[in-house]
Order: C-alpha cells, then sequence, then structure tokens
C-alpha cells in the first residue's frame, strides 16, 4: 500500500544554521529508504520548507517506523503533518 507523508521543518525553533549539520546525513538516510524499496517518491515542498514523501508500506505504523529513522525527525526538527493513505483510482479500469 502507498501512503504520503507531509513533513514540516520546525523552523519556529531552529533556524537553518540549526538544520545545516544534520542535511547530509538526512540525504543518506532517504537514500537508503529508496534503495531498500520503503520510499518510491521525495519532493521539496513548494508552500513551506519541507517534505512530501511518497511510501511503500504495509500501514501506517511502518511507515513512521521509516520516518523515525530520519535524523531531523529524530532531532525533533521535522514534524508529520500528515500521513495519508491512498488507495487506486477506479476511474483508469478496464472498459465495460
Amino acid at each position: 500500500m502507498q501512503f504520503f507523508a507531509l513533513l514540516t521543518r520546525n523552523t519556529q525553533k531552529f533556524s537553518d544554521a540549526d538544520f545545516a549539520p544534520l542535511l547530509p546525513p538526512e540525504s543518506e538516510q532517504r537514500k537508503t529508504l529508496y534503495v531498500q524499496g520503503a520510499v518510491r517518491q521525495i519532493w521539496n515542498r513548494g508552500d513551506v520548507p519541507g517534505t512530501g514523501i511518497m511510501f511503500e508500506a504495509g500501514d501506517e505504523k511502518e511507515v513512521r517506523g521509516h520516518l523515525a529513522t530520519l535524523p531531523l525527525i529524530e532531532a525533533g526538527m521535522m514534524d508529520i503533518a500528515a500521513i495519508v493513505p491512498l488507495n487506486p483510482y477506479p476511474g483508469f479500469g478496464p472498459k465495460r
């Protein structure tokens, strides 16, 4: 099943200088999750500092487990705004 996680940087408490040292390990962990097949796609948000991540997982608990491995989440510098389970769109099914 696919899930869309919407993450927001906690810019109220942390400055760009606070984020800087964690960005390289954050990037590496995201790559690891991608190689493992847990992450399908990643986007930078265009509205606020943050990320959208498409996960392949059995349930929301599994998604939260993957997110917990991200350094920015571990440090409390990134908040999980939403985790949305996605169902297939039926409009592209077989024609009758």
